[in-house]
């Protein structure tokens, strides 16, 4: 065993702190951040991988809560991670909470096969068992045999515009507890409403929030959002908005959390039908918002 702290300490000089104390979590495998390239070969933290893992550690916190309050405290969850990429999140959940509990299972689900590939590859290495990767889309995955019937919790970082809701389409038909999204690139309503615009500027002077091509962009992803939450509490969900924090200059930094209570609101579905009649959206409920009986 090396000599330097005692001799720092007879020599009045307090021994050198870690330098990763304050950005790495307790339990946090080294190897795997050098892996996913958080760290670097020789254990360093640079400037943007300090902000991507504080940016997953927030999401975790989120997460971690819900895994707790499943039964058992999520020591036999699954979780089912869409357009996981090179499954930095997966990971992280799997090292931070699976890892030591001896049961539950990941699913990263990504469409592009070279990561899929890659993520097995790293499972393997890190002896990570209860890791499983598919080389699916999000609405390919709802009907896969290699999934279980039931999924725990459901995420979607940056799943981009349709996939989101995909997401919550396979969280509903896996009776998911609960689901935490953060929607990117929402580009569906924003052509709805294109399509409408000269009947809905006829009809509605609401309609001048989506005249200029900038509002449209801009209130379809919002729209798209107000609607996602309404269509979660209408299927029985609690739903909560946030801000991701360490996200400030990105415009995907919006935080869906929804957990199961089986309580259906009939208020929220009859606001969403209100909604998308209002903005001339009433199409996208027989493909998109379908409500329950």
């Amino acid at each position: 065993m090396s000599n330097a702290p005692r001799a720092a300490r007879k020599a009045g000089v307090a021994p050198a702190a870690n330098p990763l104390a304050t950005d790495v979590r307790p339990g946090q495998s080294i190897e795997l951040l050098k892996e996913l390239h958080i760290l670097t070969r020789d254990g360093k933290l640079n400037q943007d991988s300090r902000r991507k893992l504080k940016q997953v550690y927030h999401l975790f916190q989120f997460i971690e809560k819900l895994l707790l309050e499943l039964p058992d405290k999520g020591a036999g969850a699954t979780l089912a991670d869409h357009g996981a990429g090179k499954s930095y999140l997966g990971f992280i959940i799997y090292d931070l909470f699976f890892k030591a509990l001896g049961g539950g299972h990941v699913y990263g689900i990504e469409t592009r096969p070279e990561l899929v590939a890659a993520s097995k590859a790293l499972a393997a290495r890190l002896g990570f068992e209860r890791m499983g990767f598919l080389n699916l889309t999000v609405a390919e995955s709802a009907s896969s045999a290699e999934l279980p019937a039931r999924i725990d919790v459901v995420t979607a970082l940056h799943a981009c515009d349709t996939a989101t809701d995909d997401a919550i389409t396979f969280g509903l038909q896996k009776q998911a507890r609960a689901m935490v999204l953060v929607p990117c690139c929402q580009a569906e309503v924003a052509r709805v409403l294109n399509q409408g615009k000269a009947l809905s500027l006829s009809r509605t002077p609401l309609a001048e929030l989506w005249r200029h091509p900038l509002h449209t962009r801009e209130l379809g992803s919002q729209l798209t959002n107000v609607l996602r939450c309404l269509y979660l509490e209408a299927w029985g969900y609690q739903v909560t908005v946030t801000e991701l924090v360490g996200w400030e200059h990105s415009m995907k930094n919006e935080l869906i959390i929804a957990r199961h209570t089986g309580q259906k609101k009939r208020s929220a579905a009859e606001r969403l039908q209100q909604i998308l009649a209002e903005f001339g959206l009433s199409a996208l409920q027989e493909s998109r918002f379908v409500l329950p009986a």
